[in-house]
């Protein structure tokens, strides 16, 4: 898409959220308090005697609006300015008793605006809404967090089965029995799940699901690597080869002899992984599967004698 059309959709996307939000209201929340006024009060009452200058840098705000702001506040007896004790050239800002009742009523009408906004959304919409304010704002900000690898909550097995179904189909062609496959290995994994000697590990990060891999019994000496996949959101932080560790390590822990799995000669970033990790190619065989011509590949790693 080009950048007019981007400039265009996110103009677009601001207009709409303003109408959201009533920021074109006369008053925020039905209060006579704009929003600027709104969000200074939030700051001065969440932070611990916070200094002008800094609140000032944090909104990014002209200090000249910042205190003609501070000013009116100060006239309705909401906010009170100080010297420092420790730098008398910086003035600490605080709530008055008003502010604080203030402040309280304005932080209930956005929860209830909030929760009337949700409502009518069904919970998982509602997770997709947060799920997709928490990327928006990764993406913005241009930070994130390690990716932290947890087992499965309820809801993230459907996930990653609709996941890796998506990401093959666009990267590599795969058709719709794909899903198939990876829905009947999900399933077992489920209804013939062994805890001491399978696994799966979901791996989140900034809330979101950016990963999986299973390890699952094929005999008591051999043990199978199953279904990993990383976001290409997620990719180039070393979480596959993360993921690949673990599973090889709960599998030398759990007592297995091998750990095995099976590819396909197109996944080229997972094959590297594997040989990374100390698999090697024991066997291949092409087949037709997923609407397309593929090679299989069967590999192995000596986990004990």
């Amino acid at each position: 898409m080009p950048l007019s059309e981007d400039i265009a959709a996110v103009r677009d996307f601001n207009r709409f959220y303003t109408r959201q939000i009533g920021l074109l209201d006369e008053g925020l929340l039905s209060t006579p308090f704009s929003l600027g006024q709104a969000r200074l009060i939030y700051e001065i009452a969440t932070r611990e005697s916070p200094a002008a200058v800094d609140v000032a840098r944090f909104l990014r705000m002209d200090q000249g609006l910042l205190s003609r702001m501070l000013t009116g506040l100060e006239a309705q007896g909401i906010v009170t300015r100080a010297p420092s004790d420790r730098d008398q050239r910086r003035a600490v800002l605080r709530l008055t008793q008003q502010g604080s009742e203030v402040f309280a009523r304005l932080d209930a009408a956005s929860a209830d605006a909030v929760a009337a906004w949700l409502a009518p959304l069904p919970p998982a919409d509602r997770q997709r809404l947060v799920a997709a304010m928490q990327e928006l704002r990764r993406l913005l900000t241009a930070r994130r967090t390690p990716p932290v690898l947890r087992p499965p909550a309820v809801g993230d097995l459907a996930w990653v089965t609709h996941r890796q179904a998506v990401l093959y189909a666009s990267e590599y062609g795969f058709d719709w029995t794909y899903e198939a496959l990876v829905a009947g290995i999900v399933s077992d994994f489920v209804t013939r799940f062994e805890a001491d000697r399978e696994r799966c590990w979901i791996a989140e990060q900034d809330g979101a699901i950016v990963g999986s891999v299973f390890v699952v019994s094929q005999s008591e000496s051999v043990a199978k690597l199953r279904l990993l996949y990383v976001e290409p959101s997620a990719r180039g932080q070393g979480l596959g080869a993360e993921l690949v560790g673990r599973a090889v390590g709960f599998a030398a822990d759990a007592g297995y002899r091998d750990i095995t799995l099976w590819t396909n000669s197109v996944l080229v970033a997972a094959r590297r992984l594997y040989e990374a990790a100390g698999f090697r190619l024991v066997g291949e065989e092409p087949h037709h599967s997923f609407g397309c011509d593929l090679v299989g590949q069967t590999w192995n790693k000596r986990l004990a004698d």
